[in-house]
């Protein structure tokens, strides 16, 4: 499993995250031809560097939340999750730089 989707299952699975913000191509297409959202690229919603000086992973992350949880508390767990996830996959790498950007509320 490539980094970008493990950390898209990690985002996913935070309490009051909905889904990750679509892509391009998701908004473009009809949902007539996906009933349900099926088919959507989670990954879109998931942008991860890896610099090849060994330095800090730099990670943006944009998400749809809840609309009854507070999006600040959403944000801050999400963050939290993706760098312990990091840490655990990556120990001996610096902490990665993690921006979390709430894109709407549902």
């Amino acid at each position: 499993m490539m980094l970008v989707d493990e950390v898209a299952a990690v985002v996913e699975e935070v309490a009051g995250v909905v889904f990750l913000r679509p892509g391009l191509a998701d908004r473009l297409r009809s949902t007539l031809t996906r009933p349900g959202g099926a088919g959507r690229d989670r990954r879109a919603g998931v942008r991860v560097d890896q610099p090849a000086d060994g330095g800090p992973w730099r990670v943006e992350i944009h998400v749809v939340v809840d609309r009854r949880a507070r999006a600040v508390d959403v944000a801050r767990a999400v963050r939290t999750r993706v760098e312990d996830h990091a840490a655990a996959r990556a120990p001996r790498r610096p902490p990665p730089h993690v921006t979390v950007t709430v894109t709407g509320r549902v």
